[in-house]
């Protein structure tokens, strides 16, 4: 909106013009992203303490979890708002990449708060049925593989990138949709599957925002695009901006999650931040890339998966001594902190070794 405000006014005031530069709104995006965080972070949690939207723990988890009960939850409240505004007044509001990014994000935070109310209000600590969450989100992806299919980018838009192979591109045909819409799920379920330890998720989070940000900037230069052989976008650098919103949001809410958390984000947060993720991934090309950016979102789904079909094919016996994964090492005694900065730490490698694929063809 500030774009459209300001940026018609340059030839009268000089320094306007800086918002026509992404750069210069991304990172106003991500700072006023995480300041509407750390300002209204203290009293969200007391407000959803004094609503009684609290997590309620399962029984299956590790027993250091029974500490948690009680923690204010529904975070992902605070972070799609602040998302929201700060994408609000810095992104260009006229670009379609951005309108399908809040599609995105709308869609998803109300699917993962029906989930939140189901488990707080409804006392159903699993929520919505798995087919429910699964049928509402392949509605989404197929939707938006559809719409992409016909409006995506002229010449590109059932086409990605691929990695580690020069000047070649994927075409998906009419598969498109079921394409985008694996990935919109896949993304979605793998960040709801890894929010099980104080500051883990969100902070995957904000690598990927950050990864997909550089790489919807190069999607959107003509000469940074061209260098690194990868499809040129037009209206692709325009998310830059979102995902560093998404990158600010992070860092504030990590403020009040971290170990040991004040509050959580809930499904609110986690499908949707994951699913928004996914998104931005489709809409520059570089949805195959997200198997790296996400490269622990990755792990965990497939420990989650090997561990129950080890348990079926040896009639009870268990692969791990539980999963997602970072429960595996909490029941081998590391400590939570531990396990999350760690899994940071790996988070940022798989980050280092997806961009270097720009350049390993």
């Amino acid at each position: 909106m500030l774009l459209w405000l300001l940026y018609p006014l340059r030839d009268y005031f000089g320094p306007l013009r800086l918002f026509g530069y992404i750069t210069f709104r991304s990172a106003y995006a991500a700072v006023f992203a995480i300041l509407i965080v750390l300002v209204f972070g203290q009293r969200f949690i007391r407000l959803m303490k004094a609503r009684a939207v609290t997590q309620k723990v399962r029984m299956e988890v590790p027993d250091g979890h029974r500490s948690k009960e009680g923690t204010p939850s529904m975070g992902g409240v605070l972070i799609l708002l602040s998302i929201l505004v700060s994408s609000f007044l810095f992104c260009d509001l006229s670009n379609p990449n951005i309108l399908i990014l809040f599609s995105a994000t709308i869609y998803f935070g109300l699917l993962g708060f029906w989930d939140d109310y189901v488990k707080i209000f409804k006392q159903k600590p699993r929520g919505l049925s798995i087919r429910k969450k699964l049928l509402f989100q392949l509605i989404y992806g197929l939707s938006l593989g559809v719409f992409l299919f016909f409006f995506g980018p002229e010449g590109y838009a059932d086409k990605t990138n691929l990695i580690f192979v020069k000047n070649y591109i994927i075409s998906f045909s009419l598969l498109y949709p079921v394409f985008v819409a694996v990935v919109v799920v896949g993304s979605s379920n793998g960040v709801n599957l890894t929010d099980g330890l104080d500051g883990l998720a969100i902070g995957l989070i904000g690598v990927a925002a950050l990864a997909y940000a550089a790489l919807a900037y190069a999607a959107g230069h003509a000469v940074i695009s061209d260098y690194l052989n990868i499809i040129f976008l037009r209206n692709g650098g325009e998310i830059t901006v979102y995902c560093a919103a998404i990158l600010g949001a992070s860092l504030g809410f990590l403020w009040f999650n971290a170990h040991p958390a004040q509050v959580f984000m809930g499904d609110t947060g986690a499908l949707s931040l994951g699913a928004i993720i996914g998104t931005a991934a489709i809409l520059i090309k570089q949805e195959i890339l997200l198997l790296l950016v996400g490269g622990v979102f990755v792990v965990e789904v497939l420990t989650v998966l090997l561990q129950v079909i080890y348990f079926r094919r040896t009639g009870g016996k268990r692969l791990f001594r539980m999963a997602p994964l970072h429960h595996h090492f909490e029941l081998k005694g590391i400590v939570e902190p531990k396990i999350v900065v760690r899994f940071w730490i790996i988070g940022i490698i798989f980050l280092m070794f997806a961009l270097s694929t720009l350049k390993i063809r």
